[in-house]
This record gives structure tokens, C-alpha cells and sequence, in this order.
């Protein structure tokens, strides 16, 4: 019903920014509840953020949190993770999920099972 394609990763610095893209076709992409996900090597899948429909309603890892911002334009069916101050510790392969959604303002958090789409994902690589 959706399909997701994520772009903009790469290898940067510590301290370095990237933008993450995540192009969504398919049903309407102001459908969806949104999120980022993320896999570092050897390690479990874990969140990032997430977004509502509408983009009012945003949430994050703690871990990111004051660093990392979510972000969509419905317009363009597009959902966006702006990363800054990047760490080390951020390096993974980034996914972008989504849930179809019923409410504007309600965004779905942290657990991999409220999402039903998924990307393939892009690499993150921060170097120190």
C-alpha cells in the first residue's frame, strides 16, 4: 500500500550533520504516521523518532533527543531526520517505517510492531 525509499546517508564526521530523506509512494503519504528507526551492527533495531500525520506531534529517543529533528512535508510525501552534533554511537542503518493512521496528531513512539511499512534502509557512518 506504501512503498518507502530512504536516501541521504552517508559518512561524516563527528560533529558533522546529515539529512535524511525518506520518499514514500503509494497510498497518500499524509495517511501515514511516520518514524525512523535504526540497526548498528550486531545490535538490535531501535528508535528515533516518530511523527504524526499532520507533523504537530513528534517524539524521540532519548539518545538523539535536542540532536536529531523529524520533520515532514506532506507535499512532497516525503518524511525527513535531520541528524546534527552526530556521534560516533550514531553510526547504523537508518529505516524509515510507517503506520497507517486514522488521527492527524497522533504519533505511534517506539515499538517496532506499530509500524507496517519499512524501508531498506540507508548508512550512517560517523567517523571520529
Amino acid at each position: 500500500q506504501v512503498q518507502l525509499v530512504e536516501s541521504g546517508g552517508g559518512l561524516v564526521q563527528a560533529g558533522g550533520s546529515l539529512r535524511l530523506s525518506c520518499a514514500a509512494s503509494g497510498r497518500t503519504f499524509s495517511d501515514y504516521a511516520m518514524a525512523w528507526f535504526r540497526q548498528a551492527p550486531g545490535k538490535e533495531r531501535e528508535f528515533v523518532a516518530a511523527i504524526s500525520r499532520s507533523g504537530s506531534t513528534t517524539s524521540y529517543a532519548d539518545s538523539v533527543k535536542g540532536r536529531f529533528t523529524i520533520s515532514r512535508d506532506n507535499a512532497k510525501n516525503t518524511v525527513y531526520l535531520q541528524m546534527n552534533s552526530l556521534k560516533p554511537e550514531d553510526t547504523a542503518v537508518y529505516y524509515c517505517a510507517a503506520r497507517i493512521s486514522s488521527w492527524s496528531n497522533s504519533a505511534y513512539g517506539s515499538r517496532e510492531s506499530n509500524y507496517d511499512y519499512w524501508g531498506q534502509g540507508t548508512q550512517v557512518t560517523v567517523s571520529s
